[in-house]
C-alpha cells in the first residue's frame, strides 16, 4: 500500500504528458487548417494549445525534481492538490469547448468523419481527437487529485502530517512519537537522613500526656506557692 501512491502518481503524470503532446500537435495542425481555409481560429483549439503547453512545461519539471531531490516543494501534497486542480479544471474547459463546437458543426455529440474531401476528413479526425484526449486528461488528473485528497484526509485523522509531506513519505503511516503520554508515578517522600523518628508517635492529632508528660507543680508547706520541679 505504501508504494501505491508513488506508482499511481508517476503513471498519471506520464499519461497526462502523453495526452498533452498529442493534443498540442492536433490543435496546432487544426489551427493551421482553420487559418488557411477559414481565415481564423477556433477558441477550443487555442484553449487546448494553451492548456497542453502549460502541462508540458510543468509536469516534466515536477517529475525531474521528484527524482533528483526528495521532499521538494513541488512534490508536497498540498502543492500537488492545488496545481492539479487548476490543470484539470482547464482541461475540462478545453474539452467542454470542443464538445460545444462539435454539436454546433455536426449537430450531435457523436458523428463520423465522412466528407468528400480528404482535408475535411483529416480536420474532422483532429477535431474529435482534441476533444477525446482533452476529456482523458481531465478524467486522469481529477481521479488522481481526488485519490490524493482522500489519502491525505485519512492520514491526518491517523496523526500524520500529510499536507506538507510527499507521496513517498507514507501518508497513512502515523508519525513517530505520537504515542499517548505516560502518567508519572507517585513520588514517595523519605525521611530526612540523620533525623530520629519515633514510630509510636502518631502523625496526626495532639500528643497525649503519656507521650509528652508535663511537670506537675509541687507545693511547699511554708508559703503554699507552687514551684515547678526541674525536669
Amino acid at each position: 500500500m505504501a508504494a501505491f501512491l508513488p506508482i499511481l502518481r508517476l503513471t498519471v503524470l506520464i499519461a497526462v504528458l502523453i495526452f498533452s503532446v498529442i493534443v498540442i500537435g492536433l490543435a496546432a495542425h487544426f489551427t493551421v487548417f482553420s487559418e488557411q481555409f477559414f481565415d481564423g481560429y477556433f477558441v477550443f483549439a487555442a484553449m487546448a494549445i494553451a492548456v497542453a503547453a502549460l502541462t508540458i512545461l510543468t509536469v516534466p519539471v515536477m517529475i525531474a525534481i521528484d527524482f533528483t531531490r526528495k521532499g521538494a516543494f513541488t512534490s508536497m501534497v498540498l502543492v500537488e492538490l492545488i496545481w492539479f486542480l487548476i490543470l484539470w479544471v482547464l482541461w475540462l474547459a478545453a474539452a467542454a469547448l470542443a464538445a460545444q463546437d462539435q454539436i454546433f458543426f455536426f449537430g450531435s455529440s457523436s458523428t463520423s468523419c465522412d466528407f468528400g474531401l480528404d482535408v475535411a476528413n483529416t480536420a474532422c479526425h483532429e477535431f474529435l481527437g482534441i476533444e477525446a484526449f482533452s476529456f482523458l486528461a481531465w478524467l486522469t488528473l481529477m481521479g488522481y487529485d481526488i485519490t490524493l485528497l482522500v489519502y491525505a484526509i485519512i492520514g491526518s485523522t491517523r496523526g500524520t502530517r500529510p499536507w506538507f509531506s510527499t507521496v513517498h513519505d507514507g501518508l497513512l503511516t502515523p508519525r513517530e512519537g505520537a504515542a499517548a503520554p505516560a502518567i508519572p508515578a507517585p513520588q514517595q517522600h523519605a525521611a530526612p537522613t540523620g533525623s530520629t523518628f519515633d514510630s509510636s508517635v502518631p502523625t496526626t492529632g495532639y500528643p497525649s500526656q503519656e507521650q509528652q508528660p508535663y511537670a506537675q507543680p509541687q507545693y511547699s508547706q511554708s508559703n503554699q506557692t507552687p514551684m515547678m520541679a526541674q525536669v
